[in-house]
């Protein structure tokens, strides 16, 4: 069998041979699924640090599993969890080679709509799972940071219309770790990126897996670190026109969930609904 040319096939080869590995090749192997990102990043060494292992055992599974060496293995990585370059990089070519107005609107409107058409094909099976999560909790607890904060927090407002419960897990003054130690299993949440990975985001995915609490990732990869140990995944393209990779697909995406927990939680969310626009327009909210 030919070495494995993305993640995926990789994941399930390693899936598949890991019960007849060695302690040492499974030590190995398991790291490097479980934090993909550093393997596109770190030298073998560092790595092998971080798994208990010996460099050579890192070189020595990349032969077992079909590989040259480490090199040919970390390019699967690099190249499946690449982004587009800096982003002065992509800014520059934009104002240097200048497209017309009208070229410009066409290119982007053409990749968003293969970014939003993307989204039914890539979630489609497991919308009802990552709904039922929400529907079912006792908190949504919700993160996303930096430019993924947009869509926690209109997740979150969308979330409050209709049900209690709904809160944005935050980094300010130490709030986030505190968050993360209170969680607990009848909780479920939601954390949202996509590369390159927000530091926050990622720290979060670890803390909080000790507390027991269910996790919807909401990526832009299944191997995206906060989806390697979530209870369900659903995935969004960021592929855009501009300097900075495309949001447009991630916040679909998040009002077809706000949109599905509504009609799951049925005629109690359309009560508390009709509260909450009562009050609003009760309080001078809507003008």
């Amino acid at each position: 069998m030919s070495a494995p040319q993305s993640l995926d096939e990789l994941t399930r080869h390693i899936q598949a041979l890991y019960p007849d590995l060695s302690p040492q090749f499974q030590a190995g192997a398991r790291y490097l699924i479980d934090h993909p990102t550093q393997v596109s990043t770190l030298s073998a060494r560092k790595l092998a640090a971080l798994a208990g292992v010996q460099p050579a055992t890192l070189v020595r599974l990349a032969q077992h599993l079909g590989y040259a060496g480490w090199d040919a293995l970390k390019t699967v990585f690099t190249q499946e969890l690449h982004y587009p370059g800096a982003y002065s990089a992509r800014a520059r070519s934009l104002v240097h080679r200048p497209e017309s107005d009208q070229a410009a609107w066409q290119a982007a409107t053409h990749q968003q709509i293969l970014n939003l058409q993307a989204l039914e094909t890539a979630n489609q099976a497991v919308l009802t799972q990552a709904v039922a999560l929400l529907a079912g909790a006792r908190r949504i607890m919700i993160a996303g940071f930096r430019s993924c904060h947009p869509a926690a927090l209109s997740l979150r407002y969308l979330c409050s219309l209709f049900r209690s419960g709904a809160h944005l897990l935050h980094d300010t003054s130490g709030a986030l770790s505190l968050d993360a130690y209170h969680l607990q299993p009848e909780d479920t949440a939601v954390l949202i990126g996509y590369a390159p990975y927000s530091r926050e985001v990622i720290e979060l995915a670890e803390a909080i897996r000790p507390q027991g609490c269910r996790v919807l990732a909401l990526c832009d990869s299944r191997l995206a670190p906060m989806a390697l140990h979530a209870d369900c995944v659903l995935t969004f393209p960021t592929l855009g026109h501009s300097f900075f990779p495309s949001t447009v697909a991630l916040q679909a995406l998040v009002e077809m969930l706000a949109q599905q927990l509504l009609v799951r939680s049925g005629e109690h969310a359309l009560t508390e609904l009709n509260r909450t626009e009562a009050r609003l327009h009760a309080t001078g909210a809507y003008q």
